[in-house]
Formats: C-alpha cells, structure tokens, sequence
C-alpha cells in the first residue's frame, strides 16, 4: 500500500479576520486534494497571524488566552468541513487550546478525519519561550491513533526530541509520526530536523514534518521564522538514498508530497540491514547493570 502525503511549508503573515484565515486554510487544502493526498499536515502555531485581528498592545500571554477563546473551536469546525468536503485526513496543525479543567492554555493539534471525527494530541514538552512569556502548560498523555492507513502519533515541535516519548509511541504500533513545528531559527529548526531524522532511523518508521516560515514583526516569539518540511524514512536500501523522500525550499511557502510505501516499511521490520526496532527490546537488560569507573 502506498500512502500520498502532503506537507506544509505555511507562512505566517498577518490576518485581519478569521474569513482571511479560512480563505488560505481552505486554499491549501484544496491543493493537497488536487494531489490526491490522503493526508495533509499543518504546521505548529500556524494560526498566530490571527493576533493581528486583536490588541496587539496585550501582553503576549493575554493575547495566547485570546486566540483560544476565539479560534480554537472555529479553527477546527473550519477543519472539519475542509476534511469531510476534500475526504482527506488533515492533521491541523496547532492551536492555542483552553483546558476547561485546569483554565491553563495548552498547544493542541487535531488529527481530523474525512468524516469531520477528530482526535487532539497535547504537546507534552514546554519550550521556554511557551512556558515563561506566553504562559502555555504541557499536556498530559500520549495518543496513538489507528487510521485505515497506519497508526499515527504526533510529536509537537519540540517533543520529537525526547527519544523515549516516540519510542513508546512505535512500541503501541505507531508507524506514522506527525511533526509539526515553528522555529524562529536555523538552529531551533535544525534541532527538530536532526531529532526528527533520528527518529526514523532508530525506530524504523516515517516522519512528516510541517513547518512554519515568514513572520510577525510585531508579535514576540513570532517576528521570525525558519522552515523546511520534510518527508523522511528509515534508513535502508527500500528507502530514499540519504532518508529524505522530500523537502521543500527553506523559508518559502510550498507543500511538498510524496508517496509512503508501508509495504516496506513493514518489510524493513522484518528484514532491514539492521533492525533497531526490534534489537531496542534488549536495551533495558544490556544496561541493567550500569558501572561507574575512573581512569587516571
């Protein structure tokens, strides 16, 4: 089975309204149908250009707050329409969400079904930027969730790079991994690439990275962005020679698409050059035992 994925390279760029908003949402959207991709992913914080339909002149946390309060449940009606008219799975980036429990503010992304059904995945890992300016709290508990294509998990941005958090995801059968990202720079992107490629090669999976690019000069945290998406494999023989099935030209705004072979992804389980996933099941006995020595 071979699997038409699409992922977004999305500018952020100042929107006066939610009907500007809508408008270039349901743009892409349609050109990924074009495609004839199954499944389209958003990037991290895409929907931060709505700031500029309020007081700029907040403090940032306030604006946070704000954007949940008045996009979060349109920005996903809005996603669950453009799914049900396009039959197409979306992962739709993410959003500002309020936790009705706590009244904390956490960074969701919904993964949104051609029937308008939806699942939201939390981020697990504050940035600090996330956590000490915009005052937006870690969510609790990770998903897997079965597809008619594969099972997918979502690493938001920065926890893709805790190992362990995707590895217990492929242990439940994940074999899709969404990343969306928003970096501000080369090096913040580089450390969600360079994970997201680990990630790949140790657990023998696919990852579809979706990131920001463009800039709100007057909102902090957000005047600059640096993006790339990507496509990635395991790296093997069945597989893209340097793991990269695609990517985008960084910084423009472009989707890439490409096709996820998940037959052989499933071969490569069984008969990979080498077999990380499997081999991991011996991690925990060959360090149960762990020396301290010194040398002079």
């Amino acid at each position: 089975m071979k699997l038409r994925v699409a992922s977004l390279q999305f500018k952020i760029s100042p929107c006066d309204s939610f009907d500007h908003f809508r408008s270039r949402v349901a743009d892409h959207v349609a050109s990924a149908a074009d495609y004839r991709a199954k499944l389209l992913v958003f990037p991290e914080y895409f929907s931060i250009g709505l700031l500029h339909a309020g007081v700029l002149s907040l403090p940032m946390h306030d604006q946070i707050r704000r954007l949940a309060l008045d996009y979060a449940a349109p920005s996903l009606q809005l996603f669950q329409e453009l799914a049900r008219k396009h039959n197409l799975f979306i992962a739709a980036g993410t959003v500002p969400v309020l936790n009705g429990e706590t009244q904390n503010i956490e960074n969701h992304c919904h993964l949104v079904a051609p029937s308008g059904q939806s699942l939201a995945q939390g981020k697990l890992h504050m940035t600090r930027f996330e956590s000490e300016d915009w005052i937006v709290h870690a969510a609790r508990g990770l998903k897997v969730i079965e597809t008619p294509f594969a099972k997918v998990a979502i690493a938001i941005c920065y926890d893709v790079e805790f190992p362990e958090l995707v590895r217990a995801a492929v242990h439940q059968g994940a074999r899709i991994l969404i990343v969306p990202s928003c970096t501000d720079d080369r090096q913040g992107w580089l450390r969600v690439r360079y994970c997201a490629q680990a990630r790949t090669v140790e657990n023998q999976i696919y990852v579809i990275h979706s990131s920001t690019v463009g800039g709100l000069p007057r909102v902090p945290s957000c005047a600059l962005n640096y993006g790339q998406a990507s496509l990635l494999t395991p790296s093997d023989y069945a597989f893209a020679r340097d793991g990269i099935l695609a990517e985008g030209q960084a910084n423009h705004e472009m989707m890439i698409v490409g096709e996820l072979d998940m037959e052989a992804l499933k071969n490569s389980h069984e008969n990979g050059t080498v077999l990380p996933l499997r081999d991991s099941l011996r991690t925990p006995e060959t360090v149960k035992d762990v020396e301290l020595l010194a040398l002079h």
